[in-house]
């Protein structure tokens, strides 16, 4: 029986604990935020009956209230469970930080009593001084002070590539016709009108880019070529300093006039190029 991976998420209260679970998330892992500690057994044991989860992220701190002291037990029999691989996530920030944090989103913190006022460093300071235990048992800790959503997610992926499966970056590729608009969410949109016309070949005029003759037609004009070659390249160049800003995917739309012939034969080719390239691909026709 495989091991299942548990990575139970805590720590300072506006450190960044909601970043790191989406970034587990991402990853492919089941999240389950503010779980009470005395459930981790029961959700454990479920999970372990469950085809489907085999990579949990539990994200647990002190708004559990009185429940909190019961994670320190909890742990001890995850340690102990041999089919069970732990590691423990500690994440934390200054206490300038933390109080900026909360001042600009106007929230209160879980240990403020009370129905408002600042975050201040005697309330941060109480908090620290509950979580020590628990950090001290920490396999990782990650200091979020001064760092970006993006920074923070690079700094996980680096922490944990020997830990964590590598999720492929994904290109979303869509083909659509100048005369119904453009694509809402295209990060990229391509004018592919610079190619000859399939709809002008009497043979050709009714089929579309998936039709293997359409296909022939677009992809041996000596333009098609060399627009291929340069705009695959400079994708490809480009995908890793978008993965360090932390994205995950680009959308890039081919737009014909109809959306019918070199829209579709370019997004059919650009999905087989980048497919073979190791990223995950989706395609859409949109107006085929």
């Amino acid at each position: 029986m495989e091991k299942l991976s548990i990575f139970l998420v805590t720590g300072l209260s506006g450190a960044g604990k909601t970043v790191v679970a989406d970034w587990f998330e991402d990853k492919g892992f089941y999240c389950v935020d503010n779980m009470p500690p005395s459930l981790i057994d029961s959700f454990v044991e479920l999970s372990k009956s469950s085809a489907h989860i085999d990579r949990i992220a539990i994200i647990i701190d002190v708004r559990g209230g009185e429940f909190f002291d019961d994670l320190s037990s909890a742990l001890d029999r995850l340690k102990n469970d041999l089919n069970v691989d732990l590691k423990i996530l500690f994440v934390e920030a200054s206490d300038k930080a933390l109080m900026r944090r909360y001042n600009e989103s106007r929230r209160n913190h879980p240990l403020f009593v009370g129905t408002s006022g600042a975050t201040d460093s005697n309330v941060i300071g109480k908090e620290r001084e509950l979580l020590a235990g628990i950090r001290k048992r920490a396999d990782y800790v990650v200091d979020t002070t001064g760092l970006s959503v993006a920074h923070l997610n690079n700094m996980l992926d680096k922490t944990f590539r020997d830990d964590v499966p590598s999720v492929p970056f994904t290109i979303n590729i869509q083909s659509f016709g100048y005369k119904r608009g453009l694509p809402e969410t295209a990060d990229v949109v391509v004018d592919m009108r610079f190619i000859p016309n399939p709809f002008y070949v009497k043979s050709l005029k009714k089929l579309t880019g998936r039709n293997k003759k359409v296909q022939d037609y677009v992809l041996r004009q000596q333009i098609t070529r060399l627009f291929i070659d340069d705009f695959s390249r400079l994708i490809k160049s480009l995908v890793p300093h978008y993965q360090n800003e932390g994205k995950k995917h680009l959308n890039i739309a081919f737009g014909c006039t109809g959306g019918q012939h070199r829209s579709v034969a370019l997004a059919e080719e650009f999905g087989k190029i980048f497919s073979s390239a190791g990223y995950l691909v989706t395609i859409e026709h949109r107006d085929l």
